[in-house]
C-alpha cells in the first residue's frame, strides 16, 4: 500500500511511522522543518484527567506510548479552583475520571499546600490530582518520531509545500505522485488543502500564547488553574506557563506574544504562587478549533484522510491518533476499546458551520 502524509508534525510524524512499520510505502511531504508548525510550540503537557469515556481512553493510550519510547517524564497534573460552583465541578470531575479508572483524587486546600510549599492556597476552594499524568519535550517527540518513521522506512521530505491534485493525488513542484491513501494532518493548513478537492471541513483557528520564565525554586506540578483559566508547566528550571487565546486567522497573526499577556500572565503567577519570576522569552501558536471541540479525524473522500482540529491538544494525543488514523486506512480495527469513529468523523458537519473557536461548543452552529 503506498500512502502520502501531509505535514510533519507530531500526528503526522506518528502515523507515517505506524504505517511503515506496518509494511505500507509512506512518503510524509512537510512544506517547512519538521515540527514547525503546532507541535514546535506546544506546551508539552500529557495527562488522563478526562471524565469523558472517549477522552480518556485516547489519553490512556498516548501516555502509555510516550512512556514506550521514553519521551515522558512524570509529573503530577493538578487543576484548582477559587470559587466554589468551580469547586463543586472539579470534585465531580475527578469522582467521573475514578470510575473511567483515571488515578485522579481530590485534595485539601491545606494537602496540596503541604505537597507544594510555592503555591497559595488561601484562595483555593478544591483540587483535584491526576498521578499518571507527565510532560514531553516537543523538540524530543519530534526528532524521536522522525527516526522512527525513517527507521520504519519512510521517506519524510522536508522544505516541500504540495497541493492535491485529486484526493489521492499530491503535487510538488517536481511534479505529482499517486498514492492509495492520502492523510493530511496539516494544522490549520488541512482545511485550504483538502478544499481544493472539493472537501469542506467546520474548523477554525485562533491564536494561543506562552511563555518560559527564568529558573524559579522549589518544586511545583504541572497546573491549570479553572477559574483564572492560565496553565504552567515546570520546563527546564523555569516555568512555561500559557494563556492568552484570542481569534486568529492563518494568513494574519502574530507570531510573537503580546507585551499585555506576558504582563498579566506573570501578575498570575505571582498571585498564585510565592514566586517573582523573570520572562526568559515568549511566543504565540496556531491552534486548531472545530464547532464541538472534538477533533476532525478520518475519511472525508475515497482513499483522502484529514486528522485536525486538536484543540490545543494534539501534541498530547499523537501517538494515540496518530496510530488510530494508520490502523483505520489500513483497514485494521481501531486500537482504542471505546467507540471513537463517530466521535471524531469528520463529516459529521457540513463543514460551513460558522461558531466561535473560543466560545462555549455548539454555541453557534
Amino acid at each position: 500500500m503506498r500512502v502520502g502524509v501531509v505535514g510533519g508534525g507530531a500526528v503526522g510524524l506518528v502515523t507515517a511511522g505506524d504505517l511503515a512499520a506496518a509494511g505500507a510505502d509512506v512518503t510524509l511531504y512537510e512544506r517547512d522543518a519538521l515540527g514547525s508548525g503546532a507541535t514546535g510550540r506546544a506546551a508539552g503537557i500529557c495527562y488522563d484527567a478526562f471524565a469523558g469515556r472517549m477522552d480518556a481512553a485516547v489519553a490512556d493510550r498516548a501516555l502509555a506510548r510516550y512512556r514506550e519510547w521514553g519521551l515522558l517524564t512524570p509529573r503530577p497534573y493538578v487543576w484548582v479552583a477559587r470559587e466554589d460552583g468551580d469547586g463543586t465541578a472539579v470534585r465531580g470531575q475527578v469522582a467521573e475520571m475514578q470510575r473511567r479508572g483515571v488515578d485522579a483524587e481530590t485534595v485539601t486546600p491545606a494537602e496540596l499546600g503541604e505537597r507544594y510549599p510555592r503555591l497559595r492556597i488561601d484562595a483555593v476552594v478544591a483540587a483535584g490530582v491526576a498521578r499518571d499524568a507527565g510532560t514531553v519535550d516537543p523538540d524530543e517527540v519530534v526528532a524521536f518520531l522522525a527516526e522512527r518513521a525513517r527507521d520504519a522506512g519512510a521517506t519524510l521530505r522536508t522544505d516541500t509545500p504540495v497541493s492535491l491534485a485529486a484526493p489521492t493525488t499530491v503535487e510538488t513542484a517536481e511534479g505529482t505522485a499517486a498514492f492509495d491513501a492520502v492523510v493530511v494532518a496539516a494544522g490549520h493548513a488541512t482545511a485550504p488543502l483538502v478544499e481544493r478537492v472539493g472537501v469542506s471541513l467546520a474548523v477554525d483557528t485562533y491564536r494561543a500564547q506562552a511563555l518560559v520564565t527564568a529558573a524559579v525554586e522549589g518544586t511545583l506540578p504541572s497546573l491549570y488553574d479553572a477559574t483564572r483559566e492560565f496553565y504552567w508547566r515546570p520546563r527546564g528550571a523555569g516555568l512555561l506557563v500559557g494563556d492568552g487565546a484570542h481569534p486568529a486567522t492563518p494568513d494574519d497573526w502574530d507570531r510573537e506574544a503580546d507585551a499585555s499577556f506576558v504582563e498579566a500572565t506573570l501578575d498570575r503567577v505571582r498571585a498564585a504562587t510565592t514566586l517573582s519570576p523573570a520572562v526568559e522569552r515568549s511566543w504565540a501558536g496556531l491552534c486548531t478549533a472545530t464547532p464541538d471541540r472534538d477533533p476532525l479525524v478520518g475519511e472525508v473522500a475515497d482513499g483522502l484522510w484529514v486528522a485536525t482540529g486538536w484543540q490545543g491538544h494534539g501534541l498530547m494525543r499523537a501517538p494515540a491518533f496518530g496510530e488510530y488514523v494508520a490502523r483505520r486506512v489500513r483497514g485494521a480495527p481501531s486500537p482504542f476499546a471505546v467507540p471513537v469513529a463517530e466521535r471524531v468523523d469528520p463529516t459529521r458537519f457540513d463543514g460551513d458551520e460558522s461558531f466561535d473557536p473560543l466560545g462555549d461548543p455548539t454555541a453557534d452552529w
